[in-house]
Formats: C-alpha cells, structure tokens, sequence
C-alpha cells in the first residue's frame, strides 16, 4: 500500500539512494541536495516537511513540500506567501509508471489539506517547461499555471 513516511534517521539513507533516470535529472534536484535546502530552511524559520513515498516497506520516491517564505529566499513568487508548496516530488526510475506519482500527489495533497502550518488558500508547485509528464499529472489533480515564473520553472497553482 502506498503511503507517506517522514524522513528520519532510520530512513534517510533509503531515501538518499532513489534517483531520476539519467533524461530526467534537469528537472528535479537530487535528493541530498533536497535534503541539505529543507536543513537550511528549519534553520531559517522556514517550514518544510520531508517525507519518503512508499509502497509497503519499499522507498520508491520522495517528496518535499513547504509553506510560506523564509528569510533566505531571494524573490520568492507572490504565491508563495503563506500557501503550501510541492517542493520536490520524485518516484525513482524504477518505479517510474506505475502509478506510483498518481497516489502520492493525493497523499501530499491530503497532507497538506490538514493545514500542518495553518490555513492556506492555495498549494502551488514548479516545473521545467518541458516537462511534459509533470505537467500533465499535475494538471490532471486541477494544477493550473498562474503566469509566475520561479527562476526558468513554470509556477502552477491549486486552490485548496
């Protein structure tokens, strides 16, 4: 069965293994560096959750998700102040098409429907433009781009 698990000391080094297929590493940071931003931001103030996807005792992705700014980010879109974000979201290559990445946006999703760090209006998330497979998903669950830009990613927002 699928489900979410925080990312701790017993799981990291799980976690720290998955990766992309070698095409698709332009579109997401690995997960250490994943890892090393979500520290830096606790250490800011910030709010960030971890969490390895799993299928029974299997690690087949990661996910990331944050809410509000901190007083690191330079420029942050006017969407993310005071709403959730899908930060990283990942399902290694080789668990790649097989429903994984469906079940896991509804996971995060109801996450973030508890409102871990208070209400919200809305979630948003970004993505490299030609990242059509992401596009698609994301649009699938009512994912819609707002005309923001983070950096070269296209900004797409749910309302919650």
């Amino acid at each position: 069965m699928i489900h979410l698990e925080k990312v701790n000391g017993r799981n990291i080094w799980d976690i720290l293994e998955l990766s992309v297929d070698e095409a698709q590493k332009s579109f997401v940071a690995d997960n250490s560096t994943s890892i090393i931003e979500a520290y830096s931001t606790l250490c800011s103030g910030g709010h960030v959750f971890t969490f390895g996807i799993y299928d029974d005792e299997t690690p087949v992705g990661f996910l990331m998700i944050g809410f509000g700014t901190d007083e690191c980010w330079e420029a942050p879109p006017a969407v993310a102040e005071d709403n959730y974000n899908i930060w990283r979201f990942m399902i290694d290559k080789r668990y790649q098409h097989k429903g994984y990445g469906k079940a896991a946006l509804k996971l995060a999703l109801d996450y973030i429907r508890t409102f871990p760090c208070g209400k919200a209006e809305k979630c948003w998330l970004s993505y490299e433009p030609e990242n059509h497979a992401a596009a698609k998903l994301y649009s699938s669950f009512g994912f819609g781009t707002n005309g923001e830009k983070d950096g070269d990613e296209v900004i797409a927002v749910l309302n919650l």
